[in-house]
Parts: C-alpha cells; sequence; structure tokens
C-alpha cells in the first residue's frame, strides 16, 4: 500500500505573473496528486497538495525550479491535513481568486 502525504507549500521569489500556478498545476497533475494553489497577497504562491510520498518530494524539488520565466528564493513546506489538501476533489485545482480580510472589509481580488 502506498503511503499518503499531505502538505502545505509556499513558494517564493518571483513567481507571480509568470505561470507558475499553471507550471505547478500540470506538474502535480502529471505525479498523481490531488490538491489546489493560490497566488498570495504577499507575492508568494501557496499549494495545498495530497499523494504518495515520494511523488510530493518530486514536486517540492520541482517547484525549486519552477517555470523558465520564475525566479525561486525558497520553498517552504508544513503539514496539511489531508481535508485541506483534497478540498479542491481529485486532481490540482487553481485557485483564482482570493478573498483577504483589510480592516474588517472583505476585498475580492
Amino acid at each position: 500500500m502506498t503511503e499518503l502525504t499531505s502538505i502545505r507549500l509556499r513558494v517564493t521569489g518571483h513567481v507571480q505573473g509568470v505561470g507558475f500556478r499553471a507550471w505547478t498545476q500540470g506538474r502535480a497533475e502529471n505525479l498523481g496528486l490531488s490538491g489546489r494553489g493560490r497566488n498570495a497577497a504577499d507575492g508568494s504562491v501557496e499549494a495545498w497538495v495530497s499523494g504518495s510520498a515520494g511523488a510530493v518530494a518530486d514536486l517540492v524539488e520541482a517547484l525549486g525550479h519552477g517555470p523558465a520565466a520564475a525566479r525561486v528564493a525558497s520553498v517552504e513546506t508544513g503539514p496539511a491535513d489531508a481535508a485541506s489538501a483534497a478540498a479542491a476533489g481529485p486532481g490540482f485545482r487553481i485557485l483564482r481568486r482570493a478573498v483577504y480580510a483589510l480592516y474588517g472589509l472583505c476585498v475580492a481580488s
């Protein structure tokens, strides 16, 4: 039986506006991972992934390079429960809208 792992990722550097989320989606799906990814307000890209430990490790390694136009400064990993990683359902989903709380107001971007 394959051991399943779920993690949260944060990739920093020049990673927004360079196709990083779509590139990550392609890599994750090729590795058979499920999860979701989004741009964060601080300029990083966040992702939650779930799948075999080997495939997750392969994705983390690939994210250290990213697509050609990206300049990755760091890839931070941390624990995530399987429900968080798989909330998007099967496959890997790009979250295109984020809602940020700003001074008690919700601002959609």
